[in-house]
């Protein structure tokens, strides 16, 4: 299917054009200091009572008059869902992926905002507690005609509107980074925002093939109603061309069956190839490794954003 065809049907699929923006309304809470960045706590609304709970961490030096890269870091699911933004944050969670700490001392403005039904943003009314409320979550989406994708779609899209509003970001140099769930999410929202010049996923890329074939239980993000009939998953990925996009992945990870994955790389390459912009595509399969994030996986992740956002 042709990408405009199957665009498309991927908007469809997930649920239609996203609203309007609304004003960001931003909140601060308190600030945090740290060696070489500081944390401010706050919130900015996805739409209107609608407040996303964030994490802005800002290097020091970094300022107005002395601007930097943006990075907007997508939490891991991993069933832990008291956990969000404050992993990647480096304040909460394992050390292995206190990656928004690690990018904020490269130098990065870097936001950490909560996914639906995470850390903040679980069940307000406490009737339903972790995976319960992710499902109540995802099928009130769908009965609505949309998905839990199209939601996650649009409040990452809001995190950018957020990443420009600030004086302290050049606006034109704008990255996202993202584990397991948090790479679904950086694939997901890279066809629909193109001002995020340089995306990073670290070990997810399902395909619904592998999914039906094994009988695997996955975040509901990966799940747009409809659009198998027309594509999988590396089709919405190869949605980001020409734009750079680099994909980590380990050769056991379970819930991203290698063989599927070799497949995906290959639809997703022919994609940069036909746009003249195969540099802008690279990845990594890491031999040996399962679903984590190693010493190499992130320093070619660090590559990347050096070489794209620098």
């Amino acid at each position: 299917m042709a990408d405009a065809s199957f665009r498309e049907k991927l908007l469809e699929g997930l649920g239609g054009e996203w609203p309007e923006p609304c004003p960001l309304n931003v909140k601060h809470r308190e600030t945090i200091r740290k060696d070489g960045y500081r944390i401010e706590s706050l919130y900015y609304d996805a739409e209107p009572n609608d407040p996303i709970p964030a994490m802005l961490l800002v290097p020091d030096g970094v300022d107005a008059k002395n601007p930097a890269p943006g990075i907007a870091v997508w939490h891991q699911h991993n069933g832990q869902y008291h956990l969000g933004k404050s992993e990647p944050a480096g304040l909460a969670g394992a050390e292995m992926h206190y990656t928004g700490a690690a990018l904020a001392k490269e130098g990065y403005v870097v936001l950490c905002p909560d996914a639906l039904v995470f850390e903040e943003r679980q069940d307000p009314t406490k009737k339903l507690r972790g995976g319960n409320f992710e499902r109540f979550e995802f099928l009130r989406y769908v009965v609505d005609g949309k998905s839990m994708a199209w939601k996650n779609i649009l409040d990452m899209k809001r995190a950018i509107d957020f990443l420009v509003s600030r004086p302290e970001v050049k606006g034109d140099k704008l990255g996202c980074y993202g584990h397991s769930m948090g790479s679904t999410h950086t694939w997901l929202i890279g066809p629909w925002e193109e001002r995020l010049k340089c995306l990073v996923g670290n070990c997810c890329l399902p395909t619904y093939k592998a999914i039906h074939r094994n009988h695997m239980l996955h975040c509901f993000p990966n799940f747009v109603p409809g659009i198998f009939q027309y594509g999988d998953t590396p089709d919405i990925a190869a949605l980001i061309a020409p734009r750079a996009l680099h994909l980590n992945f380990g050769e056991l990870d379970g819930g991203s069956p290698i063989d599927e994955v070799r497949n995906g790389i290959k639809v997703i390459a022919q994609a940069y190839e036909s746009m003249h912009a195969e540099r802008n595509f690279t990845h990594y399969i890491e031999e040996g490794s399962g679903h984590v994030l190693s010493d190499e996986m992130w320093k070619r992740t660090k590559a990347v954003f050096e070489k794209h956002l620098g």
